[in-house]
This record gives C-alpha cells, structure tokens and sequence, in this order.
C-alpha cells in the first residue's frame, strides 16, 4: 500500500499571509477533521496548507520544505506516538516551527513533549487553534491543566 502526500491548498497570491501562516503542516488520519483544519487556516489567512495522513507522508512532507508551524495529531493510524515527529522537528536547529498537538487523550503525551507546543483536546473549536498558532510559543500540557482546573 503506498502512501501519498495530498496536493497542498493554496490561497490566492495577492493576500497578505499572517507571520507564522506561511506553510502549515496538518498531519491528522481523520479526514473530515484534516478537511476541516485546512479550512479554518486558509480562512485564517494560511499561505499553504499541506495534509498528511500518516507519519512516512508527514516526514516526506518536511523533506520538501520547512513549515512555519505543524498540527500534529498525536494518534496516528500507523503510529501511536506522533509526537515522535516532534521531536525530530525540534531537532531540526533553531527556530523550528510552531507545534500544535491535537489529541483525545493529553494525558498520553509525554511531559517532555507536552512542553514542545500548546494541546488542543478534541473535539476543539477551529477558533482555538488559530490562536494556537498565533499565541505564546510552548505552552505545554502543564498549562492546559491549570486552564483545564479553572
């Protein structure tokens, strides 16, 4: 079976792109949901938005070309632990890309990476990630808790 990555959606050139929605990485095995999310950046002002269903397609997707920030879904169909993608992507020098863990089960995520990028629990209002990838960078589970408690 082999795998392949999705043609990316773009906007139209002459938009202004918002710092940080220049090229977003959406790696999600749902695809309404994956659907979804690429809509909500693209209406957000996303510059491109490349889908990926799986961990090989993701790893080809940032072989291409760098993202400014990545949605990762951390239950993946061929890998429970995306976020093992990451971690690569911190690896990667300075100033590595946004991340974005979305997840039904936070606490999963182990608490060193949970410190890497904020984490949505789905289901999540579109409206939260988009804050995500504009807000403060490395918000991590510790935060989510304390929102979570209030």
């Amino acid at each position: 079976m082999t795998k392949s990555l999705r043609p990316s959606a773009k906007i139209p050139e002459k938009r202004e792109i918002p710092a940080g929605f220049g090229r977003i990485l959406v790696v999600e095995d749902d695809g309404l949901l994956a659907m979804a999310i690429e809509q909500a950046l693209l209406d957000a002002g996303a510059g491109e938005v490349v889908l990926c269903n799986s961990t090989d397609t993701a790893l080809a997707a940032l072989r291409v070309k760098r993202p400014d920030a990545i949605v990762l879904d951390v239950h993946l169909a061929d890998r429970d632990d995306g976020w093992a993608i990451a971690e690569l992507v911190d690896d990667i020098g300075p100033n590595p890309p946004r991340i974005v863990f979305s997840t039904g089960a936070p606490q999963d995520i182990p608490p060193k990476i949970a410190e890497m990028g904020p984490i949505l629990v789905k289901p999540y209002d579109p409206a939260d990630l988009i804050e995500a990838i504009r807000g403060p960078q490395r918000t991590g589970l510790f935060s989510l808790l304390r929102r979570t408690a209030q």
